[in-house]
């Protein structure tokens, strides 16, 4: 009778915390501007992020992207420059997902930067339809995209969905991902790829001395050393990785976080045991850039071994990736970061996409 009791006081805690958790939990409304190419996704009342996909952009992008208490976690430049903020990496934009070497060609590097004589180098991403959208608990916003050259002949064929939700002081993004070869298509293994993200200034990890980075054209950046000490960011990882030492490690979910104005912001990534290769390569920069990458092995292990992603044509593969951002006193910690990697990990891909 005892252990009865027990079991019953169990199962009302566990009922209490659910149907806490439900009544934290925000309506999602996707709104369509008119006239424009462009999706608001709104969590309660608040503008969570915005689906952006005009031909004049070189990939769709969520941007930009707000933490529950309002504040804006990506970088403005280079739709809307922010004050001291970097103007690094043009196609460092948002949200976006895209590789540095489809067929010889980069998806990931391309922008409005690239010179004209230069551009048939680069491959572009258009978003011709969108194929639902649907309100509620949970929102959802599906499109279809073509991975193309710059003669429009189409190398893959997109169809990413999105789900949407949040509480007071959480949002979370499911992106799956399905590319379909509509050729025979080489993914050479290359660092720059695949889920990308560029932070707020403030995110960014501080730095002492300048950096340079060269792509695989030559092409060198160098990010200059900030003169202000806005910055206070850090990376953390599920292999216990930190800061800088995050880059080039695998891991299973990797965090970024650091405070903006009175809360820290924590923002995660996480990744599914049915995605290629898992787990990922952190392709995490201290300057801002906060992307996973599975098909860059080379680099990341120095050459010791390489990952290159072949499709014949009419084959596909899929991606399912998890983002979460947070606002509060604390960073998300790495306890209850396993604990929602392991919930993700029993999420089914395709059920989900559904």
């Amino acid at each position: 009778m005892l252990q009865l009791i027990r079991n019953i006081k169990s199962c009302l805690i566990v009922v209490t915390i659910s149907a806490s958790a439900r009544s934290q939990s925000q309506m999602v409304k996707i709104v369509p501007e008119k006239n424009e190419n462009k999706i608001n996704v709104f969590i309660g009342d608040k503008l969570f992020t915005s689906f952006f996909y005009p031909d004049t952009l070189e990939k769709p992008v969520l941007y930009p992207i707000y933490a529950s208490n309002g504040t804006m976690v990506t970088r403005g430049f280079p739709i809307h420059p922010l004050p001291g903020e970097p103007t690094d990496h043009p196609h460092h934009l948002g949200l976006w997902f895209n590789y540095e070497n489809v067929n010889g060609l980069d998806f990931w590097n391309n922008s409005y930067a690239i010179a004209s004589e230069k551009k048939h180098l680069y491959g572009w991403i258009k978003t011709d339809r969108v194929l639902k959208t649907s309100d509620g608990a949970t929102g959802v916003l599906s499109y279809h995209a073509n991975w193309t050259n710059q003669k429009n002949d189409v190398l893959l064929e997109e169809t990413t969905t999105y789900k949407f939700s949040g509480s007071s002081h959480q949002r979370i993004i499911d992106r799956i991902t399905v590319l379909k070869a509509n050729t025979d298509v080489l993914f050479a293994d290359a660092k720059d790829g695949m889920l990308g993200l560029r932070v707020a200034h403030e995110l960014q990890i501080p730095a002492t001395t300048d950096q340079k980075f060269t792509d695989d054209k030559g092409n060198v950046t160098t990010i200059k050393v900030s003169a202000d000490s806005i910055a206070s960011g850090n990376y953390l990882t599920s292999k216990g990785k930190k800061g800088d030492d995050a880059w080039s490690t695998r891991a299973a979910w990797c965090e970024m976080y650091g405070k903006m104005g009175k809360d820290t912001i924590s923002i995660a990534m996480i990744d599914h045991p049915k995605n290629p290769n898992y787990p990922t390569f952190w392709h995490a920069r201290g300057y801002g850039l906060f992307a996973l990458n599975p098909l860059g092995e080379k680099i990341f292990t120095n050459g010791k071994s390489e990952k290159n992603l072949k499709l014949k044509k009419g084959e596909s593969v899929q991606f399912y990736y998890r983002i979460i951002v947070e606002d509060g006193a604390k960073s998300i910690s790495a306890e209850r970061l396993n604990r929602l990697a392991s919930d993700f990990a029993t999420k089914d891909p395709d059920k989900v996409s559904n």
